[in-house]
């Protein structure tokens, strides 16, 4: 399935430093006028520019994601339910069957071992579906990421202040100082601009991303260096989302979107997830369905609209109406958490 496009989803934010906030270069220039720890830079726009690089911002997100699984689901792989909520670690290497770059594996070297008529029809369903829910989304070994953030770019308008600090590491048995004195560059005002985008996403997906993105507007989390030294906060500005469906077009009298070779129809303000566009033992297979729960979907007061080029169909949110793409995609999370149990 994921060979193909059914939906995506492009949520375009800005970032603004409730604080100072440090994403160091990792590198230690000769030049002793600058400080020891450098914020990252690179160039864009014609110049040499600080900025927010996308590992950085998805590697905060996807660790935060994680919090948020394990805390109203599981951190163990279930033994009979696989579509339990559950979110698995990639660092543990003892406990083999919680960790997909052996279980997944074991898996798949079983299944070259069978003869050719009795290997898995559709390995990758399988395996997307004993993944866990994070894997699911942001990918592991075996199955690729369905989350791509951009790299976040100062925004002209909002002029960067970047200050420089100072600071010590005392040692924690004889209170002296370890390391040090040594200084720091921090950015503590302007605005950067980035992207989420999602493809083949369920609604329940996008409601986590809501969540996440509203915890890190709340300050729950930070970014970068020293986030437990009041570094790393951030507002999070939500300026517009876009939900299309390339597969689709809208009906002649612009009331229903279609799906092109199909005879599956909904109405044009209907957001959709992955799993309605695909036959239900296809969507089963995945486990974006169920037999309780046949539709992933929910209507919206947007109202579709053709791509560009008159190909495909999309819903587009606007500035100060993103909040209400969340609200529904977390109604269809709310109801996974119900339907796992």
């Amino acid at each position: 399935m994921h060979k193909r496009f059914v939906n995506h989803c492009t949520i375009d934010i800005s970032l603004i430093p409730d604080g100072p906030i440090l994403i160091k270069s990792g590198k230690e220039g000769a030049d002793p006028t600058k400080p020891d720890m450098e914020f990252v830079e690179t160039y864009h726009a014609g110049g040499r520019s600080i900025y927010l690089p996308g590992s950085s911002l998805k590697g905060a997100i996807r660790a935060h994601a994680e919090r948020i699984v394990r805390t109203i689901g599981s951190e163990k792989r279930p033994p009979e339910n696989t579509q339990k909520l559950w979110s698995s670690n990639l660092l543990d290497e003892r406990d083999k069957q919680n960790n997909p770059n052996f279980y997944l594996e074991d898996w798949k070297n079983r299944e070259k071992k069978k003869k050719l008529e009795e290997r898995h029809p559709h390995p990758g369903a399988e395996l997307y579906k004993q993944s866990c829910f994070i894997s699911q989304m942001f990918g592991n070994t075996s199955i690729a990421s369905r989350v791509r953030i951009e790299d976040a770019y100062p925004n002209k308008s909002q002029p960067l202040k970047i200050e420089e600090r100072n600071g010590v590491a005392i040692d924690r048995v004889f209170g002296s100082v370890a390391v040090g004195p040594f200084n720091y560059q921090v950015c503590t005002a302007g605005e950067f601009h980035t992207k989420i985008h999602l493809k083949n996403f369920t609604l329940a997906q996008l409601g986590l991303i809501g969540l996440v993105l509203r915890d890190l507007d709340d300050a729950w989390f930070g970014l970068g260096f020293a986030k437990s030294r009041g570094l790393g906060t951030v507002q999070v500005k939500l300026n517009q989302a876009v939900v299309q469906y390339p597969g689709c077009i809208l009906s002649e009298d612009e009331q229903q979107i279609c799906a092109i070779g199909s005879e599956k129809t909904w109405s044009k303000t209907f957001l959709l997830g992955a799993g309605e566009f695909l036959e239900l033992q296809e969507a089963q297979s995945y486990g974006f369905l169920t037999e309780k729960y046949t539709e992933d979907r929910q209507d919206t007061p947007v109202a579709a609209q053709s791509m560009d080029l008159g190909f495909g169909v999309q819903l587009t949110w606007r500035s100060g109406t993103v909040h209400d793409l969340f609200e529904r995609a977390v109604k269809s999370w709310s109801r996974l958490l119900v339907g796992v149990k």
